[in-house]
């Protein structure tokens, strides 16, 4: 069959709707989706029937209200669409308010202190925005998740609440410059990398299994170094997997469009065609699901720690980020005429605001305990916000700045409403890799977002901080006399103040850090430094302002990102003592045994043993460190303060627990290094990457 054939078949699409149900049921759902009206339980009740109808027919059984709690991941309670007829038989259906209503036990949830443990209720909301799919037999109802009181506990409800705040910013902009718009969507398209080792050597790696990375490895004879992995010849056997993956994807309505290796061995990328944010970010979730899932049928498993592997590259997934209009049109892209310019201007000038006026927050909004392996390397985007326009926009920029000629082929001057502004062309420059977000053509590419990170947060921060500048240029510019005159002004005001935020050379390097502290930007290093940005006044007033939190969810949020970070620290260190005392020691002392009698058998025979002392020494010495390591790492474990002990606890695990980890992993790869392969009781990197 072909993809036209197969997608979207497992989904219940517009289209399908329109075959299914009354057109005044159509009609309602979608004044709902449009302007949020209220939907009557008469159309509730008729859509309900007809999910239920196509989903039997393709085979379904039950129906579960799908949602995505603050863990970062999804979880469902699944219902038979069975109902006792009182004849002894059985009925299917759904009615609508079980469609449009559902009562979950929230009490396993985290939710930050929003409510009492023993208070259990919480409930699930259908989000008609987002279309109802099949997979595993069951029908999947996207929903939001709250609690009995009303708090929100989900990542799907402040991504909605940042994009009508962004639609209503967009559309006062848009006003003033005469344009017919009803509604505006953000756009993202999220390139998702991961990792795909045997699954035999995941089996027999605990710290793979149990922290999703490795927490020691002797460095492997080759690396990435030749650069023979990027963009080369897949293997058949991952192309079986990548080829069963996407018709699974294009059945649920997924548009998966691009895969190839990625840079380091093992490691692949697979990348979506844009949609709207709520849609991409739904869209995201199942195919992490997916891929973990189908990656056993093939003898693999799909790693998506951002670090799993040191010395090798991490995963990152990289958001693309655009705004479109109900009538197409992309408010990133540059345009062909002078009135388009002036806008696309407008728009790029207030996100260069709002990244330099919140580079906290965006910080904050990726920092968690498995992306902080990865960020600041020089394989991943570095933790100073800055963004890359490229040359000729650059260019354009401090020409508005400076109030000076542009030069193009001939001289422009650049002023706002005229018909001498200059055509701004696309992909005048090579993409910066070392950005942690760059414009590239028609969108921006925020890259520091990891691997296994839901892509709500960050798109909930960059939909908010944008509300919040276009609302403060709408305000200006209302009340203006002269709306060419004050836009000019405005442009250069804005300009000028945040300038300092483009950046298009080398983020690795020293220099550019050196630089950006004489510019003043912000310099978070990890999740621990990063989190007391979360809850700081000018961050929860953007988001309290624009009603996509309050500043409970907010208080809440900060807590389940710290208690994540220490619970996760803890199990490290579990997980890497008891590898250590359990089998890497007993299976060492039997390689000192070993080297022990050959040293005898030597001496009887008059041979010479200088190589076998010598090994035997530096293992001996290694040994000691270890153990006295993991001693320590012991007693620390033994001190520690209680995870959910908000930033106090956070700041123990990382500078004492997470330390000590870290030096017994490092003691604990020389010696795998040093020991005997017969010996070592685990994978090698070298055996899992090759």
């Amino acid at each position: 069959m072909s993809i036209k054939d197969i997608f979207a078949t497992m989904v219940f699409t517009e289209e399908t709707m329109k075959k299914y149900i009354k057109k005044e049921s159509y009609d309602a759902w979608s004044e709902c989706v449009k302007s949020g009206a209220m939907l009557s339980m008469e159309a509730a009740d008729d859509i309900a029937k007809a999910m239920c109808s196509w989903a039997t027919e393709k085979g379904a059984t039950h129906y579960t209200h799908w949602f995505q709690p603050m863990t970062g991941f999804t979880a469902e309670k699944h219902d038979s669409f069975l109902v006792p007829d009182g004849q002894g038989k059985i009925l299917l259906e759904l009615s609508g308010s079980e469609l449009t209503k559902g009562e979950a036990d929230a009490s396993s949830f985290p939710s930050g202190g929003l409510r009492a443990t023993f208070e259990a209720r919480g409930y699930t909301a259908w989000d008609p925005t987002s279309f109802a799919f099949i997979k595993d037999r069951t029908l999947y109802i996207p929903t939001i998740f709250c609690s009995y009181s009303g708090d929100i506990l989900d990542k799907k409800t402040p991504l909605l609440r940042s994009m009508r705040a962004l639609d209503k910013e967009c559309l006062r902009i848009l006003k003033l410059f005469g344009d017919d718009v009803q509604h505006v969507i953000p756009q993202v398209g999220p390139e998702q990398e991961y990792f795909l080792i045997k699954k035999e050597y995941y089996e027999q790696r605990p710290d793979l299994k149990l922290c999703g990375r490795t927490l020691f490895g002797a460095k492997p004879p080759k690396g990435q170094e030749l650069d023979d992995h990027y963009y080369g010849a897949i293997k058949p056997e991952v192309m079986g997997f990548m080829h069963e993956l996407d018709e699974d994807l294009w059945k649920l309505g997924v548009n998966a469009k691009t895969e190839h290796n990625e840079a380091a061995p093992c490691q692949h990328e697979l990348a979506p065609v844009y949609c709207d944010v709520n849609t991409a970010c739904d869209h995201n979730q199942i195919m992490m699901e997916l891929m973990q899932k189908l990656a056993h049928r093939h003898g693999f498993e799909c790693i998506l720690h951002e670090k799993p592997f040191a010395g090798v590259n991490g995963s990152g997934k990289h958001n693309n980020w655009s705004l479109m209009t109900d009538k197409g049109d992309n408010l990133m892209s540059p345009g062909k005429t002078p009135s388009q310019n002036a806008r696309f201007l407008t728009f790029i000038a207030a996100f260069l605001a709002g990244v330099d006026d919140y580079q906290e927050m965006l910080r904050c909004c990726v920092a968690y305990h498995g992306n902080d392996f990865r960020l600041g390397g020089n394989e991943a985007p570095p933790i100073i916000l800055s963004v890359s326009l490229g040359s000729e926009l650059t260019a354009i920029v401090d020409a508005i700045v400076e109030g000076k000629t542009y030069e193009e082929r001939a001289q422009k001057k650049l002023k706002i409403g005229i018909d001498s502004i200059p055509e701004i062309p696309q992909d005048t420059t090579d993409r910066n890799r070392t950005s942690p977000i760059a414009f590239t053509g028609n969108k921006f590419e925020f890259r520091m977002v990891g691997s296994s990170q839901s892509i709500a947060g960050p798109n909930v921060v960059l939909n908010t901080m944008m509300a919040e500048e276009l609302s403060m240029f709408a305000d200006r510019l209302e009340k203006a006399d002269n709306f060419n005159e004050e836009l000019q002004a405005l442009l250069q005001d804005t300009l000028s103040k945040h300038r300092r935020i483009i950046f298009n050379g080398n983020g690795y390097g020293i220099e550019w850090a050196e630089e950006a502290e004489r510019r003043g930007l912000s310099c978070l290093r990890d999740t621990v430094d990063s989190m007391p940005q979360y809850i700081n006044d000018k961050n929860v007033a953007l988001f309290t302002s624009h009603g996509v939190y309050t500043r409970g969810e907010m208080e809440a949020r900060y807590s389940i990102h710290l208690a994540n970070y220490s619970a996760k620290t803890a199990i490290e260190a579990n997980t890497i003592s008891e590898m250590f005392l359990r089998h890497i020691l007993p299976c060492v002392n039997n390689y000192e045994m070993d080297l022990t009698q050959t040293m005898l058998n030597k001496k009887n025979i008059g041979s010479d043993y200088s190589v076998e002392k010598d090994i035997l020494s530096r293992i001996s010495v290694l040994l000691a460190d270890a153990y006295a390591e993991n001693e320590k790492l012991l007693k620390e474990m033994a001190d520690a303060p209680n995870i959910m002990g908000g930033i106090d606890s956070a700041l123990y695990y990382r500078n004492n627990v997470a330390a000590s980890v870290s030096k017994l992993g490092s003691v604990l790869s020389s010696l795998e290094a040093l020991c005997g392969s017969d010996y070592w009781p685990y994978p090698t990197y070298a055996d899992i990457l090759y």
